[in-house]
Order: structure tokens, then C-alpha cells, then sequence
């Protein structure tokens, strides 16, 4: 998110890179919600008939929160002797398939949704034995203690290959009767005449690169329900529809955003220790930009370990890539032992919503609710959300059911609204956990900048949240990005093949493969936005902070799977 909504078409010959500078804006943007089909002569005789499906409960998403949402749905069904059609659309191919593996998760959720997930064979084999916090300067280590109740204390916690997680939450789901669609990406949100939303529609395929259709190309299929739950992940496209339609945005602050980078190591065994957890601030980003790192030691038949690093998206400086900040962290002296003689096998990325308790949208509306991380359930100073995005679906779960099948309950509206969703959250731990740690965030946006967040957050937990204030994060994150000339270009070391890497390679890591003839996955509203604005006033920063490296990424969107 920058001083625009658009993106930079950038071209690479070779080993260069080429701008497109041009007194006409190019055409970038084919999607048809910007360039509409029925005035598209190509259009002109293709059917656009869709085949429709109705179920009780769509869910939007098959990752921690679609999938806890399905499996209360059928266990409260199955306790209440009530029939319930429950379909979860999931734009992976498999169910797990968009999550890199890597994560430290509280069991809380678990321990309530399946208090026999031991028995059940849930993947949780790697509980953390040790923990270690530190601040970085450029050649040393200071360690920071780690007290019991810090959110740094993983004490009872495991360290998860999340992806297996959420697979065998998949199978759990479809043993209960769920019905799981995995390849079939939501694509457009429908609505009832009164504005309520019907369901939801999936994909057109066969279309190619210039908007047009192709001989193979296929019209989605509706599906509509009694209520949608939207489990997207962080900043979802239909949920940003759904922010705007149903004004869910109006008493929260503007969403704030984190960028995480994650790589999978085989590491030599003797460097390996399995249950110990390692993070860090500091070294290598300056005290003014937020960020920190992650290394999980993982307990796998191979020795495994996680390594990350999470950039805020708040950070001034347009030359600023955290792709490569993340390499040169790497090569701290402290950290670089850990990796030599290894092989990385795996790289991925994914945006974080770091707005907290105070950026908490309005949860239901006619016709649906949101949970997870679209909801924006994350615990910045833990660096946790799959407990909350778990739970948050068996909220949403419980107030569906009873919406549904509760007769003395009227809706003025075809959708059905689950209203009590909301209340359930805040009576939940949700909420207490959010608030208690409500002002961490925000104590970062001083003079101080981490020196002054850090004390601050020292203060804000010893009193567990109990001051009678809540900091603000001013100005949403694009407001603070910095022009070209403002600011002096950032210097990064080139990656060696061993320890850092380039972005093309990383990316090869990822299992992403798009066919060539086929409409970019971003939409842009405005085609002349990225050379007019973005390349002009800030030199094109998408090219550095998308962690692809795409020649269109989108800045509103901060996500890559």
C-alpha cells in the first residue's frame, strides 16, 4: 500500500529491466469488472450461463478458519440431529497446498474444536523446548529474557508444519460430511435483489492473456446459501467488496500491514535442535522500520528448520525490499552457522494484518460473516493468528446454526445474518487477548521508533493492557512511504547461492506455476496510475517489495501464495 492503489508494468530482457515510459498510459488491467464484457465485441456470442448449486453454508476458504467453521457446523448438526449442507470453496488444488509449512500454534483451539486431536493423529509433534529472544546489531547478539507470560513464551506451544495441519483439518472436516472443493477459487460474491448476499460464484477458465475468451473456455458455477462465511486470509479480494458494500470499516482504523518471507532449510544435524525457537529485532533494518525474524526448529525425519522474516509495510523508504533485507539477515554472524553446508528447499511469502484490536472491522453482515485473518485476528507481539482464526470460525459456526435453525429468529433480508456472531467474539479470548496487547503495535510510531516501542511495550504488558488508552496507528501505512528524492537509495549486497539468493530462484522454490496466455491475477483500477504516481514519485517500489518479483503487483493487495 503506497500513495496509490495501482501497480508498475516493468519488462525484464535478459538480466535487465526496462520501464515502460510512455506519454499513453499502456493497457495493463482485462479483468471484466473494469472492462466489462457486455461491451467487449469479442464477448459478443459466448454464453454466460452458470450452473447453480445451493447449500446451507458456503465457506470461502479452506485454510485454519473455513475449516474449523465446517467441522462445528457438522458437529453441531450431528449433536442436534439437523441436516446441514456444508461446502467449503478452496483455491488450492489441494487443501494445504497455498500454506509453507513453519509456524509456532497454540493448541487452545484445538484442545476445544478436538479434545482427542492426540488421538485423532493431529500433526503436532514438535512442542517447544526452548526459547530465545535477541536484538541484533550488526555484528553481535544481545539476548533479551524471556519471562513467563511475555508473548514471546511458547511455553505449551508447538512448532507445526501448518500445511499438514490444515490437511488433516481437511480430512476431519470431509469425514464429518463436509463437502470440500479444492481448485475452485471464489472469484465474485452474489447477491440477493435486496442486497443481501446469496453465495458466491467461482472462476471463469479459459481465458486468455487480452481478455478474451478462448476455445476452452468455461463459465463458473454459483453457489448460493443461507449464509457465506469468508475465510480468505489477509485483505481478501471479495472481502474488500464486502468492506465497501456493507460499510464494515467505518468505527475501526485502517488496516495496517506486515509482509512475511519464510524459507525451508535442511540443515546439518548437528546444527539442528529440535523444539527450540529463536527470535530476533534490530540488525539489519533500521530502528524506524518494524520488523524482526523467526527460526523453528522443526522434529521431522530430516533435520528442518523454518527461518522468516517480517517486514511492517509502513516503512518509508521506496528502495526498502524486504525479500532482501531477509537475505542479508541471513548473513548475521549469529545466524549465518545455522545454514552453512545446508540446502533450502522450500521459499514462500504471505501478508499479516498488524492492526490488532483496533482495526477489528464489523464481523457480520446480511447474509454472511468474516472470520480468521480476514477478519484481521492477529496477535502482532506473538506473531500468532491460526488459534484465533480456529476459533473465530467456531464462533461464527455456533451463531450460524442458530440463526439457521433457530424458528423465532426473523431476518428482513433473504441472506440470513448470523448477529450474534460478533457478541461471541467479544465475550470470547479473543477479544481480551486483542485488547491486552492493543498499544504494542502502535508505541512503534515515535522518534524512537523500536528503542521506544520496545519500552513501551515492556510497560503496556507488565499491566497487561489496563491502561485507559488506546494508541492510534495514525495515518495508514501508504501515507508514510517517502518520495525518490526524499530518501537515498538502499545499497544490498548480491546474494551468494549458498546462504542468500535471488528472487527468481526463491520463487521457483514456491510450486507457483501460472500458464503464460492468461489475465494477471491483479486488477488494476486505474491503468495509469503506475508510471504516472508510482514510478514517477516513488521510482516503482512494487518491483522490490513484491516477494515474486511480478511484473504487476499490486499494491493494496500484499499477498503472494
Amino acid at each position: 500500500m503506497m500513495a496509490t492503489t495501482s501497480n508498475l508494468l516493468l519488462r525484464k530482457v535478459g538480466t535487465s529491466c526496462f520501464r515502460l515510459y510512455s506519454a499513453a498510459s499502456p493497457k495493463i488491467t482485462t479483468h471484466y469488472t473494469v472492462r466489462p464484457r457486455e461491451t467487449d465485441q469479442r464477448w459478443k456470442d459466448i454464453s454466460m450461463e452458470r450452473y447453480e448449486d445451493v447449500a446451507d453454508v458456503v465457506i470461502v476458504g479452506g485454510g485454519p478458519a473455513g475449516l474449523s467453521a465446517a467441522i462445528k457446523l457438522k458437529k453441531l448438526a450431528t449433536e442436534n440431529n439437523k441436516e446441514l449442507r456444508v461446502c467449503v470453496v478452496e483455491k488450492a488444488s489441494e487443501v494445504g497446498n497455498h500454506i509453507l509449512s513453519g509456524a509456532v500454534v497454540d493448541p487452545i483451539a484445538l484442545n476445544e474444536l478436538f479434545p482427542d486431536w492426540k488421538d485423532l493423529g493431529a500433526p503436532l509433534t514438535t512442542p517447544v523446548k526452548d526459547d530465545k529472544f535477541g536484538y541484533l546489531t550488526k555484528s553481535s547478539r544481545i539476548p533479551i529474557p524471556i519471562l513467563p507470560g511475555m508473548p514471546m513464551d511458547n511455553h505449551g506451544n508447538y512448532i507445526v508444519r501448518l500445511g499438514h495441519l490444515v490437511k488433516w483439518l481437511g480430512e476431519q472436516a470431509e469425514s464429518l460430511g463436509v463437502e470440500v472443493y479444492a481448485g475452485y477459487p471464489a472469484a465474485e460474491v452474489l447477491y440477493h435483489d435486496d442486497g443481501s448476499v446469496k453465495g458466491v460464484a467461482t472462476g471463469d477458465v479459459g481465458i486468455a492473456k487480452d481478455g478474451s475468451p478462448k476455445e476452452s473456455f468455461e463459465r463458473g458455477m454459483e453457489l448460493h446459501a443461507k449464509i457465506t462465511i469468508f475465510a480468505e486470509g489477509c485483505h481478501g479480494h471479495l472481502t474488500k467488496q464486502l468492506f465497501k458494500k456493507f460499510n464494515l470499516r467505518e468505527n475501526c482504523a485502517p488496516q495496517s500491514y506486515g509482509l512475511g518471507l519464510k524459507e525451508i532449510w535442511e540443515v546439518k544435524p548437528e546444527h539442528h535442535s529440535p523444539g527450540k525457537v529463536e527470535h530476533t529485532v534490530g540488525w539489519p533494518l533500521d530502528k524506524n522500520t518494524y520488523g524482526g525474524s523467526f527460526i523453528y526448529h522443526l522434529n521431522e525425519s530430516t533435520p528442518l528448520v523454518a527461518v522468516g522474516f517480517v517486514v511492517g509495510l509502513d516503512y518509508s523508504n521506496p528502495y526498502l525490499s524486504p525479500f532482501r533485507e531477509f537475505q542479508r539477515f541471513k548473513h548475521h554472524p549469529h545466524v549465518q552457522p545455522l545454514f552453512e553446508d545446508g540446502k533450502r528447499i522450500a521459499y514462500g511469502a504471505r501478508a499479516l494484518n498488524e492492526g490488532g484490536f483496533q482495526s477489528i472491522p464489523k464481523l457480520s453482515f446480511p447474509g454472511g460473516a468474516l472470520i480468521g485473518c480476514t477478519a484481521g485476528f492477529l496477535n502482532v507481539p506473538k506473531i500468532k493468528g491460526t488459534h484465533y482464526a480456529m476459533k473465530s470460525g467456531m464462533l461464527a459456526a455456533e451463531s450460524t446454526f442458530d440463526t439457521i435453525f433457530n424458528t423465532s429468529v426473523t431476518s428482513e433480508t433473504a441472506g440470513l445474518e448470523p448477529k450474534d456472531y460478533e457478541e461471541k467474539v467479544k465475550g470470547s479470548w479473543i477479544w481480551s487477548d486483542l485488547k491486552e496487547v492493543r498499544n504494542v503495535r502502535p508505541s512503534f510510531h515515535t522518534k524512537l521508533g523500536l528503542f521506544g516501542g520496545m519500552a513501551y511495550s515492556g510497560f503496556t504488558l507488565a499491566v497487561k493492557g489496563k491502561e485507559p488508552w488506546t494508541l492510534s496507528h495514525g495515518v495508514p501505512d501508504n501515507e508514510r512511504l517517502k518520495t525518490k528524492t526524499e530518501v537515498s537509495v538502499i545499497d544490498y549486497p548480491k546474494p551468494d547461492g549458498k546462504i542468500s539468493f535471488d528472487i527468481l530462484s526463491s520463487v521457483a522454490l514456491t510450486g507457483t506455476n501460472h500458464e503464460g496466455d492468461q489475465p494477471a491475477h491483479l486488477t488494476l483500477l486505474d491503468d495509469s496510475i503506475p508510471v504516472n504516481t508510482n514510478l514517477n514519485l516513488y521510482d516503482g517500489p512494487e518491483g522490490r517489495f513484491c516477494p515474486a518479483g511480478k511484473t504487476i503487483c499490486n499494491l493494496t493487495i500484499h499477498r503472494f501464495n
